[in-house]
């Protein structure tokens, strides 16, 4: 079962599933060469380069440059053309793609869910989609295996967190190698020039790339797009010169006859030689990723009409270039450039490496994004840049973050031949990451037989597999740095992660019985003041320990009281009407209730006018409550009814209930937002790894990502914190 091509737009907003004209198609297609395609449209700088800085060497025959270009043609047309546009972009989340998109497909459609507080209720959200059709033999037995075993459902988190974290290390070192593989090509004209003065003008191109960002991708995307758009048209046009003026005879390369006798001539050194023909297809995974920043058919537009013909061509005319200039071969992209336009290439190539990191970054971007709602990256600051272009951001600690270790990658390594060895290896790792989750969607979303399944896996992941393979003999080249990042952010992602689920098991296992504190509530002496309380629980059913810790020190609280619980769905957005669900807790005069905030994990968690759309629920639920057309759903201690209110602001009626007039005077007494500062620390009985990582790690990182009250834009003056300590 396939996805619906209807959803062309769905990049634009949550909702977009209807058809949009030509011209918006055609303004998506030009953005995302500024976005999308720059990683891809400057591989030609370094793949040659780094594939021949080895043992491998040039002959008299030609056999080896056709060999590696018969290689690179048939891999990017296998990978890119094949895997990605044909068949992983089908596989959107939503309009949403990544690592953690095809993660949370297959957690919504077998239940994998790594989120807490997930209800039945969250099914019948509109973006909820688990298809019509019933499972196959081969699909529930594949749900089963998992449901029945969790540690394959902690396996299949690890090893997405492991691609994850190499797609991050890969957003490190694109600019990089980009930006030094294009300013080193001005040694040419200026042999005299020291590579000191190349690696400073190089970082001086990517501390101006960063501090961009906080620009948007909407208007980066405008500035961009010309130079990629001017970038592929004169690499394309340099290729065909190349191609008539050095060796017609490269179309042969085309013919996968040229990959087999360069293996059976180079043999090992041929084999190892492939970590730089893997180069070549370097931001196809950014082009999944960056889904959610314009549309499936934009993408695939822009990569079958301009993108693919203009880098064939380009490989091909450098390799003729190369037939006839064996000596030229680590600057051969320079060299094969005709003398009368060297300078306004060169110009173009500095930009457009510039360009080629804005993949990448914006990628990043979406993948930390997605992590943290999904409770495995710590807290930060997100900003939507577009209001027309859902999907959008800029997250300002990941990119300073990002910048300090481009720079620090490009002034420890200054040299492109061991970035390349690097940058191989995450690309390659991310690549095989996909296949295999592609090829459990395919059995548990789409109900494919097992044998198509197994039949993409085995052709795209044994490919794959290769590359990784000759990879991975680069490790003490420089290969080992994508593994040491991959290996820093997999242990800070899972490690948050595990902590945020020992509190939230904490916090389900030590909830007070609200009956239990109106019980208690004489003996306390406890009384109700003036205003209205709100409570952020991470719970959806109880009253959390720390207000029962709360009244128990200070038996008082507010005559009317509301639990909000701010949660995150297994869906890329939940649209307004569907943000709040309300309920009653407790008897009717005790006046508490029970609002679950609902967010998607691409949803900006922004809480303007939060606080009447607030009231304005409650106020509705109070007067539907009786209604026999409120649309309630019940569970064994409570009874709940969507807000459907789209007004954020109260409409006062004259005929409201008593209850409803509290409510009302409660708000103009005042909100008093009471939060949680919690800190958890490991049982006395626990491991020693588990007190490592919940001690220091886990702890470490909550004091310094971003405070619950910022992230949810509580006002200050308003907040009352509690603390306790959560023994985990």
């Amino acid at each position: 079962m396939n996805p619906s091509e209807e959803r062309v737009e769905q990049g634009m907003s949550p909702r977009n599933l209807q058809r949009v004209s030509c011209t918006a198609v055609l303004t998506l297609v030009y953005q995302s060469l500024g976005v999308v395609y720059g990683d891809l449209s400057i591989s030609p700088l370094y793949v040659y380069k780094t594939t021949f800085s080895g043992k491998l060497s040039l002959h008299e025959d030609d056999e080896e440059i056709f060999g590696v270009l018969s290689f690179i043609i048939w891999t990017f047309t296998l990978i890119a053309l094949c895997k990605y546009v044909f068949v992983v972009m089908l596989a959107d989340d939503n309009g949403e793609g990544g690592t953690f998109a095809l993660y949370s497909l297959l957690c919504r459609h077998a239940r994998l869910s790594i989120l807490p507080n997930q209800e039945i209720t969250d099914e019948k959200l509109s973006e909820y989609v688990t298809e019509g059709n019933t499972d196959t033999l081969h699909s529930a037995a594949l749900k089963s295996v998992f449901n029945k075993h969790p540690r394959f459902r902690k396996g299949l988190l690890i090893f997405v967190l492991f691609g994850t974290c190499m797609a991050i290390g890969d957003g490190v070192l694109t600019p990089s190698i980009s930006v030094l593989s294009a300013v080193s090509g001005v040694k040419i004209k200026f042999k005299e020039l020291h590579d000191n003065h190349v690696v400073i003008i190089s970082c001086v191109l990517l501390v101006g790339l960063f501090s961009l960002q906080h620009h948007g991708t909407h208007r980066v995307a405008f500035m961009f797009a010309p130079i990629i758009t001017a970038w592929l048209l004169c690499i394309s046009g340099i290729g065909i010169y190349n191609i008539v003026h050095w060796n017609q005879r490269v179309f042969r390369a085309l013919s996968p006859v040229y990959m087999l006798k360069f293996l059976r001539t180079t043999r090992i050194d041929g084999w190892v030689s492939l970590a730089g023909v893997v180069l070549s297809i370097t931001g196809v995974e950014a082009m999944f990723a960056n889904l959610g920043h314009f549309s499936s058919l934009s993408i695939k537009l822009a990569f079958t009409c301009l993108v693919y013909p203009s880098l064939v061509l380009s490989y091909m005319g450098e390799a003729a270039f190369l037939s006839k200039h064996h000596e030229d071969i680590q600057r051969s992209f320079y060299r094969s450039i005709p003398e009368a336009v060297f300078w306004p290439v060169f110009i173009l190539a500095s930009f457009a490496s510039v360009v080629g990191s804005q993949a990448v970054i914006s990628a990043t971007f979406s993948i930390i994004s997605q992590c943290s709602a999904l409770k495995c990256f710590p807290r930060v600051k997100i900003v939507h840049t577009s209001s027309r272009i859902y999907g959008q951001i800029y997250i300002p600690e990941v990119n300073w973050m990002l910048m300090c270790l481009c720079l620090a990658v490009t002034i420890g390594l200054r040299d492109t031949n061991t970035m390349g060895h690097a940058y191989g290896l995450a690309v390659t790792s991310v690549m095989f990451v996909t296949t295999c989750l592609m090829a459990l969607v395919m059995i548990i979303v789409w109900k494919e037989r097992v044998v198509t399944a197994l039949a993409f896996l085995l052709f795209f992941g044994s490919i794959e597999l290769i590359y990784i393979s000759a990879s991975v003999t680069k490790i003490p080249e420089g290969g080992w740095i994508p593994v040491l990042m991959s290996l820093v952010f997999m242990s800070v992602m899972y490690t948050w992660n595990y902590g945020t689920m020992m509190k939230h098991q904490f916090d389900v296992e030590n909830k007070v019985s609200i009956n239990r504190i109106v019980c208690s509530g004489p003996s306390l002496g406890m009384v109700r003041v003036p205003g209205i309380g709100v409570v952020y629980t991470n719970l959806v059913t109880g009253v959390p320990a720390v207000f029962g810790h709360f009244v128990t020190n200070l038996p008082a609280f507010h005559k009317v009281l509301i639990f909000v619980c701010v949660k995150c769905v297994q869906v890329p957005h939940v649209s307004e009407n569907e943000r709040l669900i309300i309920s009653r807790v407790g008897p009717k005069e005790c006046g508490m209730f029970r609002c679950i905030v609902r967010y998607g994990y691409k949803d900006l968690q922004e809480n303007c006018n939060f606080e009447n759309r607030l009231v304005s629920g409650i106020v509705q639920f109070v007067e539907t409550e009786d209604c026999s057309d409120a649309e309630a759903f019940c569970s064994p201690d409570q009874t709940s009814v969507e807000s459907k209110n789209e007004e954020n602001m109260i409409q006062i009626s004259c005929n409201l209930q008593d209850e409803s007039l509290q409510i009302l005077e409660a708000k103009e007494s005042g909100v008093t937002y009471i939060l949680g500062h919690t800190h958890a620390k490991a049982k006395k009985s626990a491991s020693f790894f588990k007190k490592v990582a919940i001690d220091i790690v886990y702890n470490f990182l909550s004091k310094n990502c971003r405070e619950p009250d910022v992230v949810l834009n509580v006002p200050p003056t308003s907040l009352l914190e509690v603390g306790m300590v959560y023994y985990v």
